[in-house]
C-alpha cells in the first residue's frame, strides 16, 4: 500500500509537573513520559521546589524553569539526549 503525502506529527507536551526529583510531560499522542532531573546538570543542582516551577513553552515543544534559567526541548527527552548519565 502506498500513502502519499504522510505527515507523522511531532509529539509535542500538553502539560508538565514534579513529583520529587522526577519531571513528568504529558504528551500530544497521548503518553505520559517521565525522566529523572539529576539527568541536567542545572536541574541535578535544584531543589525538589525549584523543580516544580516547570512550565510548557514555545507551544509545547519546550520546558522551561525560570528561576533556573534552564529550557530543555521535548524532542530531546523523547530522544533520551541527557546530559549526566544515570546514577545507579
Amino acid at each position: 500500500m502506498y500513502v502519499e503525502n504522510l505527515q507523522i506529527a511531532e509529539p509535542i507536551a500538553l502539560n508538565a509537573w514534579s513529583v520529587g526529583r522526577t519531571i513528568f510531560i504529558e504528551l500530544t499522542d497521548g503518553r505520559n513520559i517521565s525522566f529523572p532531573a539529576d539527568r541536567f546538570k542545572i536541574l541535578s543542582k535544584a531543589k525538589d521546589e525549584e523543580l516544580k516551577e516547570v512550565t510548557v513553552r514555545l507551544n509545547g515543544f519546550a520546558l522551561r524553569w525560570e528561576n533556573l534559567d534552564e529550557d530543555i526541548t521535548v524532542k530531546g527527552i523523547i530522544a533520551g539526549n541527557f546530559q549526566l548519565p544515570l546514577s545507579v
